[in-house]
């Protein structure tokens, strides 16, 4: 059921995803295409808002930055493995793979070659305080239109 709270969680991940995705950009090499990149990770920060943090919003401030933090964590997941996921894709149609069990690992390599690229503080810090104030915004919201 639509909530405001879903709403604002939300745009408020989506918001913190795009953010993030503009500094993961600068950590890759300068003639890297980044395509969708930003977009699905706002799609994705959109999803994940409504879903993980604004379902869960109403049951108190503590329970609030948990799942703030577990929002920020399920969006670095499905980010790494959607875009590890396309880029296997596309390795997988220049015959780079033996078959499918070698682009599944492929998959999971890069993904974790990626999760290792992006752990860097500044990052690391933007999610845990940006999906925090999240969860904490979404619970004020429930509050309020309640």
């Amino acid at each position: 059921m639509p909530t405001a709270a879903r709403m604002i969680a939300a745009i408020c991940l989506a918001a913190l995803a795009w953010v993030l995705s503009e500094q993961i950009k600068t950590l890759f090499e300068e003639d890297k295409v980044f395509g969708y990149f930003n977009i699905i990770n706002l799609v994705l920060g959109l999803v994940i808002g409504w879903q993980v943090i604004g379902s869960c919003a109403g049951r108190g401030y503590s329970a609030a930055f948990n799942n703030g933090l577990t929002g920020g964590v399920v969006l670095v997941f499905w980010g790494l493995f959607s875009h590890s996921g396309e880029r296997m894709i596309k390795l997988s149609m220049r015959n780079r793979y033996g078959g499918a069990f070698d682009a599944v690992a492929g998959m999971f390599q890069i993904m974790w070659d990626n999760a290792i690229l992006i752990a860097t503080p500044i990052i690391a810090l933007m999610l845990i305080v940006g999906s925090a104030v999240t969860g904490l915004i979404a619970e004020m919201t429930s509050k309020r239109a309640s």
